[in-house]
């Protein structure tokens, strides 16, 4: 169909100049609706390990690549991803120039909303989708661009921001939970689920994983046998808890060592590491470089 004549091309336009309109040189825009930030690049970039949260992503323009385990997600213009939880993932921008650059939108979801969106619909159907994976990649659809269309456009009305923004939000759950997107959602808010079991141990480890505990322990949290608690946690995040566990005591490192200007060996001790040479090891494999190299190369790069 030519795109002149296809409301959907034509709502994925309108979104486009929207953002393009906001995000008007490279870098990364907040705005008055906190949970809504626009990037734009006019490069692509290398790729970047980093934690994506429970959220919608759209490359408005341009394309994307995000690796979570040993699996690859390609989404550009036409296309959304959604995580369901906080996921070490490695993301680089793959289609970008000045003339054409991308432009992305992420919109973070709150987990409490979000059932509370549930408990309120009929969700019995199922869905011909039921992989366990955190991480979906579909084609965005006609209902959801246009939902985001007005989130975006309400910038332009300050004064109706607080009270219309979370009704907006809502309607853009609400469409999450019944479209493709919705086998990586409900399984989140399906209670007493193996995949909510997990995402109840990441939510802990999020917040204790510079201490020392051994591994046994988020299997009993989960109320699962070790052996199946790393199946089900594989199958949801791509890796095993020991790769998620170092993941995130390096990436927090990293920023330790990129915001207070520490020293490798501090930042591997504050993140509980017992060895800065299996640090050090663990961290060029995640990074590509050694820590010291790879801090000197982010700052040059500001």
């Amino acid at each position: 169909m030519n795109s002149l004549h296809d409301p959907s091309s034509a709502a994925r336009a309108e979104l486009a100049r929207l953002v393009g309109a906001i995000a008007q040189t490279d870098g990364e825009y907040a705005n008055a609706i906190a949970s809504l930030k626009f990037y734009r690049r006019s490069v692509t970039s290398e790729p970047m390990p980093c934690i994506y949260a429970l959220g919608l992503g759209l490359a408005v323009q341009g394309g994307k690549r995000v690796t979570l385990g040993g699996e690859i997600f390609d989404y550009g213009q036409g296309q959304s991803l959604v995580t369901s939880l906080d996921l070490p993932v490695v993301s680089y921008v793959t289609r970008a120039s000045s003339a054409e650059p991308y432009l992305g939108l992420w919109l973070e979801l709150d987990s409490a909303r979000l059932a509370q969106a549930a408990a309120g619909m009929d969700l019995s159907v199922p869905l011909a989708s039921a992989s366990a994976r955190a991480l979906s990649v579909v084609d965005l659809d006609e209902g959801l661009t246009q939902a985001l269309i007005r989130l975006v456009r309400l910038l332009g009305e300050p004064q109706l921001i607080k009270q219309v923004a979370p009704l907006i939000e809502q309607e853009i759950m609400v469409r999450l939970l019944l479209g493709e997107h919705g086998a990586t959602l409900r399984q989140l808010v399906a209670a007493g689920s193996a995949s909510q079991q997990v995402a109840r141990v990441i939510n802990w480890l999020r917040q204790h994983f510079t201490e020392d505990f051994p591994m046994d322990d988020l299997a009993a949290q989960a109320h699962m046998s070790p052996s199946t608690f790393r199946l089900h946690f594989r199958s949801v995040t791509g890796m095993s808890p020991l790769q998620y566990l170092k993941q995130l005591r390096l990436q927090d490192a990293r920023q330790l060592m990129l915001n207070e200007d520490i020293d490798a060996g501090s930042a591997a001790v504050r993140v509980g590491y017992e060895s800065a040479s299996q640090f050090s090891r663990e961290y060029t494999r995640l990074f590509g470089a050694p820590p010291l190299r790879d801090i000197r190369r982010l700052q040059e790069s500001v």
